[in-house]
């Protein structure tokens, strides 16, 4: 996928001539940016799709205070920023601040990974969407969020950020000091070690997940537990985290596998990262059912991080059947 329509290069008709026609035209080539930038500031989908559709509807009232001197596409993720900023206070107010991250398909962020951030971006594509730097970010406080988004991930600089939060420079330079400060403590950016999902996948990568569905399938915790790093993390959102390889196994053996027929898993991809459906039989036999969606974060030849996600409407989203024959 080509990489996204540069900030000064946008073609732009004279606002007068804007129908409802021509502005979808002419925002349609943005559309799916704004939808992931959204989802990196809310951490849901839904929340950034309807940020998208505010945003949107924002331009197209607002478009008499369009002016040619900016780009299309820097208007419209001043609006879609803004517009997620609304979002994210409307969550305070209504306490619902602490909402965990919603893993979504590849598919609905439209080949992201594929995108070229650009030289001055501190993190790749893929990784500026995983689950643990995008839990990372809702840490922030929302316009640190956005500063360090549209600084390190979409590599603008500092006065366009500037001008698009109505901040000066200074105040932009030390917000992301402050952002940069705080994820530097929490994430660590892929290195050396890191697996990148590819298709088809590396050879490596493959052999792994095959391993990993093998062993889950046969309730291997031993088998399981080789294939996590020592300090593994099983993080099942709201539920607390469980660190560390031996005790993953024995919550999985205790807590997952104990009382159950069989279990199978379906192959799937999130927030560019291998991922399962897992199905679980009950101990009397019968088909198996949708339980959970695994995502797993990768680290040379060993998991690093699980995150599981028993919410079946998360499950839905990716499109594979809530049952399977016994």
């Amino acid at each position: 996928m080509p990489c996204p329509p540069d900030r000064l290069a946008d073609g732009v008709i004279d606002h007068p001539a804007w129908t409802p026609e021509t502005f979808d035209a002419l925002v349609h080539p943005h559309r799916r940016e704004l939808l992931v930038h959204c989802y990196r500031m809310l951490g849901s989908i839904d929340d950034a799709e309807d940020a998208v559709q505010e945003a949107l509807t924002r331009a197209w009232f607002g478009r008499d205070t369009y002016i040619r001197s900016i780009s299309l596409r820097a208007w419209l993720y001043k609006i879609a920023t803004n517009a997620s900023l609304n979002a994210i206070e409307r969550r305070t107010r209504s306490r619902r601040a602490g909402l965990s991250v919603v893993p979504v398909p590849d598919a609905v962020l439209g080949g992201v990974t594929a995108w070229d951030p650009g030289p001055e971006a501190r993190y790749a594509a893929r990784e500026s969407i995983s689950l643990a730097f995008l839990t990372v970010l809702q840490l922030l406080p929302p316009r640190q969020r956005a500063i360090l988004l549209l600084r390190d991930v979409l590599s603008w600089h500092a006065d366009e950020v500037a001008d698009l939060l109505d901040l000066s420079v200074p105040a932009v330079n030390s917000a992301l000091q402050r952002a940069r400060a705080t994820v530097r403590t929490r994430f660590a950016p892929a290195g050396e070690g890191a697996v990148e999902v590819a298709s088809p996948l590396a050879p490596q990568l493959r052999s792994l997940l095959d391993r990993y569905v093998r062993a889950w399938e046969a309730a291997d915790i031993a088998g399981l537990v080789r294939l996590l790093r020592d300090e593994a993390v099983l993080a099942m959102p709201p539920m607390p985290s469980v660190v560390g390889g031996k005790a993953i196994g024995a919550f999985l053996a205790d807590r997952i596998f104990a009382g159950r027929a069989g279990r199978q898993l379906i192959e799937t991809e999130a927030n560019g990262q291998p991922a399962f459906v897992a199905y679980s039989q009950p101990a009397g036999g019968g088909p198996f059912a949708a339980v959970s969606l695994l995502v797993l974060t990768v680290e040379g030849d060993r998991v690093a991080r699980l995150d599981a996600y028993a919410n079946p409407a998360i499950i839905a989203r990716f499109g594979l059947p809530s049952a399977l024959p016994g």
